[in-house]
């Protein structure tokens, strides 16, 4: 896992405080790699809002832990904490003033945690595995959404046991993003529902999918007035869905990966929170930026030689943090057998 920094120097990173060291040292950026990665593949990563000082990255993973580290100014990390599900962890995010961490995992569950205390506890149960969490805040309510392989939406106080509202889905939740008061969830079977927040959530509309393959990752882009107006959508196929709700531009798709001999999939999208542009990630080792007003490719980075499974930028967009691990995007079925 390494940290791309707009505005400061590339150096190494440290030794393990986990009791892990890195075993992939093909850094060809030069990036920061972050000390004492998880011990499985990196699911996700989200950076500390800006309500808390300095910089605290959260990672995710297939080892059924989520690690916090501190990004210092000079780029070098600090590992802080971490936590355990007794399944692989697939999405966390941030509470709005940064004290708190949710977590999702197959195990079906979704945990708090303090970090002040350092305690985790559960706070959300779903009849399957929990594949997104997102924390709202809005002007009458706060709550965490889950959105799960069960088929359902639901909402959590974090006071109680029992979900404020369940929204069932006609298939599983493959990925989804919240700015307040817009929601995205992309399902099986290429299905897209767009939620409203306000007062409380409730389903706004359901869009007919521009993209012809599987759905892998979604992110909600802003307009100029700070306002969530559309998403991007990435697939299997390494195409991208720029598309906009109440369309003023025209919604459009481009090819995002693809090499001399086979597409890859989209593995994340993330929008730069000052410039609007986009990163994306994928199967083929590289990142790349974008600016979907222009519809122009800014910047694609040298070949790792793993796939690129999660990305997120801080809260002021100088810092971009990426993570190099397995995606199982290379498992080939044998359509026919050799006679023996």
């Amino acid at each position: 896992m390494s940290l791309f920094g707009a505005s400061s120097g590339f150096g190494q990173g440290g030794t393990s405080v986990f009791g892990n060291t890195t075993t992939d040292t093909h850094n060809p950026m030069k990036d920061v790699e972050v000390t004492s990665p998880p011990d499985d593949s990196i699911s996700c990563l989200a950076f500390s809002p800006p309500t808390l000082p300095g910089n605290f990255l959260i990672g995710g993973s297939w080892a059924n832990d989520v690690r916090c580290w501190e990004v210092q100014d000079n780029g070098q990390t600090v590992p802080k904490a971490q936590q355990m599900h007794t399944g692989p962890v697939l999405d966390a995010c941030w509470s709005d003033d940064g004290s708190k961490v949710f977590t999702a995992s197959c195990d079906k569950t979704a945990k708090m945690w303090d970090l002040n205390s350092n305690q985790a506890m559960q706070i959300a149960q779903h009849e399957g595995p929990i594949k997104s969490i997102h924390w709202i805040k809005a002007p009458n309510y706060s709550c965490i959404m889950t959105g799960s392989w069960d088929k359902t939406l639901k909402f959590w106080d974090t006071r109680s046991p029992n979900p404020m509202m369940t929204l069932q889905m006609p298939e599983r939740c493959y990925c989804a993003d919240v700015v307040y008061p817009m929601a995205v969830v992309a399902t099986a079977e290429r299905g897209l529902i767009v939620y409203q927040l306000e007062n409380q959530p409730s389903e706004f509309r359901r869009i007919d999918s521009p993209l012809k393959h599987q759905h892998r990752c979604v992110a909600i882009f802003k307009d100029k007035q700070n306002k969530p107006t559309g998403f991007a959508l990435g697939s299997i196929e390494g195409r991208v869905a720029i598309h906009y709700i109440n369309p003023l531009n025209p919604n459009y798709i481009f090819l995002c990966i693809v090499t001399d001999t086979s597409l890859h999939q989209v593995n994340a999208i993330s929008f730069h929170p000052v410039h609007g542009t986009l990163a994306t990630v994928g199967s083929d080792g590289r990142f790349s930026f974008w600016d979907k007003d222009a519809r122009t490719k800014l910047k694609t980075s040298e070949q790792l030689d793993q796939p690129i499974t999660a990305c997120c930028f801080n809260h002021n967009g100088n810092i971009f943090a990426y993570a190099s691990s397995y995606d199982w995007s290379k498992v080939r079925v044998l359509k026919s057998l050799p006679n023996y």
